[in-house]
């Protein structure tokens, strides 16, 4: 019965996290929650319901709760699962930043005003919009050569006309669950913690390596895309072949923090591309060592 009521409340909350639920139940902190957690996770269901609603903040409790009482996963452990999932779950877009400077505008109408400029690809800013909106505009995008033209994005409280602009934009908030980029993010952090959860299974000290990986995936723009590119770059190249058996990797955790160390901000990804070569065939090459002795 555990395992079909683990199941059935992952299915709950992958259909409302889909279709959206409209109701405005509030997420509790989930039962049994380690005490040394429930700051971290009462600050996330806060964090979530102000960036997206109370439905989202409910995705947020389910998702935790599947690694409460698991073993291997102490409070620390649970309490940073609990903080870098609530980070990843609050990605910054456009419409967060407009969000976030009409919040301080709330909270402080003292705050100093600023012409906030940013810089976007035209892709990242279509892809915030509605996917039935999006996929015409990025084939066009396409179609011009222009997907990856680099465009400026004010965020101006400076005016009456600025605050306007920025509420518009903050009142996408609605359309989000809708968006290509709310898909995409979706996807990765629930590859982010099937990882950490195989990592349990197969080699149960590289999860707090596999955990701390979130941090990589951060920012916008090319911060973000690099980040993300290197995430899946060593997630398919070091951790996924050795849970699938196919590279014998004994410090899965080690070979992650080298890989991590060698990543930098370089679209072409020489360096970490390199390193992740090297761990491979030292592995390889040590296993071809121990067959041959």
């Amino acid at each position: 019965m555990g395992a079909f009521s683990n199941f059935m409340e992952s299915m709950r909350y992958l259909f409302a996290d889909i279709i959206g639920e409209q109701d405005d139940r509030p997420a509790f902190l989930p039962e049994n929650l380690p005490e040394a957690v429930v700051p971290v996770a009462s600050e996330a269901i806060h964090l979530l319901t102000e960036y997206q609603g109370t439905p989202y903040a409910r995705v947020y409790v389910y998702r935790l709760r599947r690694f409460i009482g698991k073993p291997g996963v102490d409070a620390a452990m649970l309490g940073e699962i609990a903080r870098l999932m609530a980070i990843r779950m609050a990605y910054e877009d456009p419409i967060r930043i407009a969000q976030q400077k009409l919040i301080e505008l709330a909270t402080d109408p003292d705050t100093p005003r600023a012409n906030d400029i940013r810089k976007f690809r035209l892709d990242e800013l279509v892809d915030v919009l509605p996917a039935v909106v999006a996929e015409p505009i990025l084939g066009l995008l396409d179609w011009l050569g222009w997907t990856h033209k680099r465009v400026s994005v004010h965020f101006n409280n400076k005016s009456w006309f600025g605050i306007l602009r920025l509420r518009m934009e903050s009142s996408l908030r609605r359309w989000r669950r809708y968006s290509i980029r709310y898909g995409k993010e979706r996807l990765w952090v629930e590859r982010w913690l099937h990882m950490v959860d195989r990592a349990l299974t197969k080699q149960p000290a590289a999860a707090r390596e596999i955990i701390e990986t979130a941090t990589m995936v951060q920012g916008y723009s090319s911060e973000y895309r690099h980040g993300l590119a290197d995430w899946h770059a060593i997630i398919d190249g070091l951790a996924k072949p050795t849970f699938d058996g196919a590279l014998n990797l004994p410090d899965l955790a080690g070979a992650i923090r080298e890989a991590r160390a060698a990543a930098m901000p370089d679209p072409r990804q020489a360096a970490l591309k390199r390193k992740i070569a090297e761990i491979r065939a030292r592995t390889l090459g040590g296993g071809a060592e121990a067959a041959a002795e």
